[in-house]
């Protein structure tokens, strides 16, 4: 097993600058985003990004800017949750989360479909993202813990990063299995061996300091350590930050709520 990287009060510094704070929940509102946006602003530093739904870019946009976060960058998703949308349809939910200023799209992978056997249905899709993204980076969404065997999730993340993807993501949190140590494991392996381009995120599970140092250890497996930043590495998740914020305050490591 891969030992944690740092001590727990380093290791909540690191995974603070590389947090997507994230709410995709049903009840978002315009109100709520902003009130996602003012936890951005913390004594020890901002966040990579926002990660809303695309109605909600702009809101989090202004009130970014409104606090003079403007570093902090606002993703949001497409293909969403279900992934089962067309490669022209998402590439035109792509092009509108665009204009309303999103700076990163997190699209998700036709898993369903390669679980019966098409692999045509995710390399159609990824690549369309990436014609849409244009400069944007693009984030694939594999839902490991619903892939679940190895032989899938090391393929999805083989056609991801051949058609364009600029981040692995483990999950949408909207499953019963998110993130596992495992799955990271097999997609950091796919993005060493195509030259540790892409970048890695890890959404939906992660509640823990021990829980961040082992994802931290595996992902300086793949980069090493020097390269652990917000281009290589990002945590999806919003209750996560006052767990970061108390690990660095030198407060208990009390878990975090589970979801978005």
């Amino acid at each position: 097993m891969t030992t944690p990287l740092a001590s727990a009060a380093d290791a909540a510094r690191l995974a603070l600058r590389c947090l997507d704070l994230t709410s995709l929940k049903d009840d978002d509102t315009p109100a709520s985003i902003e009130a996602l946006a003012d936890k951005a602003r913390t004594p020890h530093g901002a966040p990579a990004a926002l990660c809303v739904y695309p109605a909600f870019v702009p809101a989090a946009r202004r009130r970014l800017s409104a606090l003079g976060l403007d570093a902090v960058r606002v993703a949001t998703v497409v293909n969403f949750p279900r992934g089962e949308a067309s490669p022209d349809d998402v590439a035109a939910q792509i092009a509108a989360a665009r204009d309303a200023g999103a700076d990163e799209i997190d699209t998700v992978f036709p898993w369903r479909a390669l679980r019966v056997g098409d692999a045509q249905a995710g390399a159609a899709l990824v690549a369309a993202c990436r014609r849409a993204c244009g400069t944007l980076p693009l984030k694939v969404i594999l839902e490991t813990g619903e892939l679940q065997r190895p032989d899938l999730i090391r393929q999805a993340s083989e056609i991801a990063l051949r058609e364009g993807a600029d981040f692995l993501k483990t999950s949408t949190g909207k499953v019963a299995v998110n993130a596992t140590p495992q799955a990271v494991e097999l997609m950091g392996e796919a993005i060493r061996a195509d030259g540790a381009r892409a970048g890695l995120k890890v959404a939906g599970g992660v509640s823990t300091i021990a829980d961040v140092q082992c994802y931290l250890a595996l992902a300086s497996a793949v980069y090493g350590a020097d390269r652990l930043g917000p281009g290589t590495l990002r945590f999806g998740a919003s209750s996560l930050l006052a767990v970061l914020l108390s690990a660095i305050d030198g407060g208990p490591a009390a878990p975090a709520a589970s979801g978005y």
